[in-house]
């Protein structure tokens, strides 16, 4: 089917900075938006960005804005977050989702989803 694989989570200074990397293989994604959701420790499930395959809009949840950048690599089927600044609320672990449309995977109705990747950010 398709898979989603997250990658470059780790440990990090409040301050610092990661790129997470998000690869699809399977099937073409030419016509799905993709995003980022996060879940801290005791804590639900977030939206965080997600971005258009066919129109490049790009969407961010309050918090992270000015921080985090979402991005695409259409020849690579990766998609990116680069996150800058990071705060220990940042701290969680980060999954790649997949939908038809924008909104889907804004509301976290995405049909696919990774196997999420660590984030800690320490104080």
């Amino acid at each position: 089917q398709v898979q989603l694989v997250e990658s470059g989570g780790g440990l990090v200074q409040a301050g610092g900075s990661l790129r997470l990397s998000c690869a699809a293989s399977g099937r073409t994604f030419s016509r799905y938006a993709m995003g980022w959701f996060r879940q801290g420790p005791g804590k639900e499930r977030e939206f965080v960005a997600a971005i258009s395959w066919n129109g490049g809009i790009t969407q961010y949840e309050d918090s992270v804005k000015g921080r985090f950048t979402i991005s695409r690599d259409n020849a690579r089927k990766t998609v990116y977050l680069e996150m800058n600044s990071l705060k220990p609320e940042d701290t969680a672990v980060y999954y790649c989702a997949a939908g038809p449309r924008d909104s889907s995977v804004v509301s976290g109705r995405a049909d696919y989803w990774g196997q999420g990747t660590q984030v800690t950010v320490s104080s």
